[in-house]
């Protein structure tokens, strides 16, 4: 029996619930306000077909997780990143371009673009930016040597939404309320002082898991027991994987060390007990995924590994 009294947002359906409804859709508005430049500013949006097919039948297909459309022209994708997956920043740019492709006009056309938005709502932080606080990138074209935006009509926007710290009584703006209401909805019992606007009022009525029929709630519980079977497959695997690799590289650097020398042999053993534990935890990662019954595909996404190769791997090592 579910224990809480709001949706997870972090799940497929508690985010599409909250964003992706006709009925909520000032929500998703206001949300993306607060990442859009002034001059992006919207005020309505029209929902969009979420898959995306090539020009030609061997083409790849993209699935957004939300796609929409402002009235003057301006494209939206939004997607909802749970686990660190491989090539994430490149799955971007990638999806990028399916809403630049089909701008295309035929006939005489002057390849005027309207702007394309890719936003990601990250549960994890970039590896490469571990030391670094920044939550919110927003990256686009820019002249390298004055640093200046060389073209403004394509933007990828990623929040780091654990890098996000700010208390209740540390929220200043609309942006930092949003944050705050998405990383701790499942935790409210209570609707905080700062989010008691008729804004945040809809949406924790939205939210609340009371409202919900039937075949909602048996929709809610199985996308939130995908979301907590990949969250606890991803997190314990990899630093398992990471910490046996590393003593099995120390030991057999130490005894390597008896020859070359014992502390560069020390070195040399954890550089490679690091990598070999990156590989292992790919694969233990791998294996538990298959045993929960995850798609092949999915499971290649998030470790980087050849399909054929998860597909050797048993379900116990």
């Amino acid at each position: 029996m579910l224990k809480d009294k709001y949706i997870n947002p972090f799940t497929d359906f508690g985010f599409k619930k909250l964003f992706g409804e006709e009925s909520s859709k000032e929500l998703l508005v206001d949300f993306l306000n607060q990442l859009l430049p002034p001059q992006h500013q919207i005020q309505d949006l029209q929902f969009r077909q979420t898959e995306q097919l090539g020009s030609t039948l061997a083409d790849r297909k993209a699935v957004f997780d939300l796609y929409c459309q402002s009235p003057s022209g301006e494209r939206f994708i939004v997607e909802l990143q749970k686990a660190k997956q491989n090539w994430f920043k490149d799955r971007s740019v990638f999806y990028s371009t399916f809403p630049i492709q089909e701008q295309a006009e035929k006939g005489e056309w002057n390849f005027r673009l309207e702007p394309v938005y890719c936003i990601g709502i990250l549960d994890f932080v970039f590896e490469e930016d571990q030391h670094n606080p920044q939550f919110l990138h927003r990256v686009a074209f820019t002249e390298q040597n004055s640093q200046k935006v060389f073209y403004d009509k394509l933007w990828l926007i990623y929040l780091e939404m654990p890098r996000f710290q700010k208390t209740e009584t540390e929220l200043e703006t609309q942006f930092d309320k949003w944050l705050y209401f998405l990383k701790h909805l499942p935790d409210f019992e209570h609707i905080p002082t700062p989010l008691r606007s008729q804004l945040f009022l809809k949406a924790f009525e939205v939210a609340e898991i009371a409202q919900f029929n039937s075949e909602q709630r048996q929709s809610y519980e199985r996308s939130l027991k995908y979301y907590r079977d990949l969250k606890n497959v991803v997190d314990t695997s990899f630093e398992e994987g990471k910490a046996e690799g590393w003593q099995e590289g120390l030991q057999e650097g130490i005894q390597k060390g008896k020859q070359e020398g014992l502390q560069e042999g020390i070195q040399k053993g954890k550089q490679e007990g690091l990598q070999e534990g990156i590989q292992k935890g790919k694969q233990e990662l791998a294996r538990q995924m298959k045993a929960k019954g995850f798609e092949l595909a999915v499971i290649a996404e998030l470790t980087g590994l050849p399909l054929q190769d998860i597909a050797r791997l048993t379900e116990t090592p």
